[in-house]
């Protein structure tokens, strides 16, 4: 680990790791503790039921009071609790602090996983009133849980978290990476970063500069962000959500520094947001950042939200929701700057080698079947089964219909019966895809067991719908490409 001042001394990180470990304060010693039902109120923020099954006070009841419940505790409790932590070293280091008759915390300490602990900044949400500090180092939020779900865990050889926060991708990176680096802006978040890799027994090249310059030169097989991606006129107040970038430039910016970051078969991932501007295309927009990288490149909206939602979002999670002039001044910018919405989603890019990149931008707001990574690392399997196989070579290969396909129907009602008017093929699982089709496509789609090649099974069906073959084949290589992309249809390869 690179020198990096902690929130405590290496001894204190190592005593407070084993006053965790003692006490049980763990996900699961939790949840054991207070039981299903308070553990359930719990993450609703209802700490009624969690409060009443801890109020022994012994170091596990104490240890949840604090840092779970957000109470002010007796400090003969915290310090039995934290021990063979110093009080006076928990309190220099900031892990908690006096008020009123006692102590509370002083950070965010969450247990996380099976045996990791996570330490942060206390959320806005629980100091009303409190502003967020410039550097506020968040914890563990919605998008920090988005990057972790869309991330390809293949084992890679070194491995770039920019942008490290308090390092929970980080945690994760290390789990099938050889060699984690992580950077950050913010020498206020390298020092919770730094703890939290001691604390939980890791090994990180720290490195601090803005996004992408400590590591230049440098390549790695895997690269993830969860950048200050937050939409505006590039004025920055806080550095986890401010990039100082105007607009979505951030994201337009980390797409330009792919290349010259990624070995050849690396994979970059990373979480972004969008103008839609009025009159303009947003898809075509997003594309447009990738021309010329050489990249493969899929990116996947999730989620789409008007300006005004977007801004009491934002204003909110640093605690500054009641204040008029700000958000005035904000809507002001995306109004003469004609955007509509704004778009957050999923960046993917991968270092191929291919003259000919592939690059999909689209809309997934479907539910998906997770870990959404598993489902990017196919898409891009498929991409490199498509990419080396002309439509005579599609053709000649075997097929079978994703397990447990669906075929929804809309019919009306005439005089002779009911009357088809749409066919819809829905995949139940993975990326959960809808399809319209039509007859023909359907027949291929059903006829696709694995033991014909296509060709074979489309003179079968040229016959039987009285076309050319020759005809029905070449229209057929599109539209099988795409449903392999689609995953409707698999290649059998053995």
């Amino acid at each position: 680990m690179d020198e990096y001042d902690m929130l405590l001394s290496p001894a204190g990180v190592d005593a407070l790791r084993t006053a965790l470990t003692r006490a049980g304060f763990t996900s699961n010693g939790i949840a054991e503790r207070l039981g299903p039902q308070a553990t359930a109120s719990v993450a609703r923020n209802d700490y009624r039921a969690a409060l009443r099954a801890t109020e022994d006070r012994d170091p596990l009841a104490t240890l949840i009071r604090l840092f779970i419940c957000d109470q002010t505790e007796p400090e003969d409790a915290v310090a039995a609790a934290l021990a063979p932590l110093g009080l006076d070293e928990a309190l220099a280091g900031g892990l908690v602090e006096r008020y009123d008759e006692g102590l509370r915390a002083g950070v965010d300490l969450e247990p996380y996983g099976d045996d990791w602990w996570v330490l942060a900044d206390v959320p806005a949400s629980a100091r009303p009133g409190r502003p967020l500090h410039a550097e506020h180092v968040l914890g563990i939020g919605g998008a920090t849980h988005t990057l972790i779900g869309a991330t390809v865990r293949r084992p890679v050889g070194a491995a770039l978290d920019l942008g490290t926060g308090s390092g929970v991708q980080a945690l994760h990176l290390a789990t099938h990476a050889d060699t984690v680096t992580a950077t950050d802006l913010s020498e206020r978040a390298l020092r919770f970063a730094a703890t939290n890799a001691a604390l939980n027994g890791q090994d990180w090249e720290l490195l601090r500069g803005d996004m992408v310059a400590p590591v230049a030169g440098r390549r790695f097989d895997l690269v993830v962000s969860n950048p200050p991606f937050v939409v505006g006129p590039g004025t920055t107040t806080h550095v986890y959500r401010d990039s100082g970038r105007v607009g979505d430039a951030i994201a337009a910016e980390l797409a330009a520094a792919a290349p010259g970051l990624l070995t050849e078969g690396g994979t970059m991932q990373y979480l972004a947001n969008w103008v839609h501007v009025a009159g303009e295309e947003w898809d075509e927009r997003v594309a447009g950042w990738f021309a010329g990288t050489g990249l493969d490149a899929w990116v996947i909206q999730r989620e789409v939200a008007d300006p005004m939602a977007y801004v009491d979002l934002w204003l909110t999670d640093v605690g500054e929701g009641a204040d008029p002039q700000r958000a005035a001044v904000w809507l002001d910018w995306f109004d003469q700057h004609k955007i509509e919405a704004i778009g957050f989603g999923i960046v993917s890019l991968r270092r191929g080698g291919h003259a000919d990149p592939v690059v999909r931008v689209e809309d997934l707001r479907q539910r998906v079947q997770p870990p959404l990574g598993d489902q990017i690392g196919a898409w891009f399997d498929r991409q490199d089964f498509l990419r080396v196989r002309d439509t005579e070579a599609l053709l000649a290969e075997r097929y079978r219909a994703a397990d447990g396909l669906q075929l929804r129907q809309e019919a009306t009602m005439g005089d002779e019966g009911w009357a088809v008017d749409r066919q819809v093929l829905a995949m139940p699982h993975g990326l959960r895809w809808t399809e319209e089709i039509d007859p023909l496509v359907l027949a291929l789609v059903g006829g696709a067991d694995g033991r014909l090649p296509l060709r074979d099974q489309l003179a079968l069906l040229a016959a039987a719908h009285d076309v050319e073959p020759d005809e029905l084949a070449e229209a057929a290589g599109p539209i099988v490409a795409h449903l392999v992309e689609r995953g409707f249809i698999e290649p059998v390869t053995a």
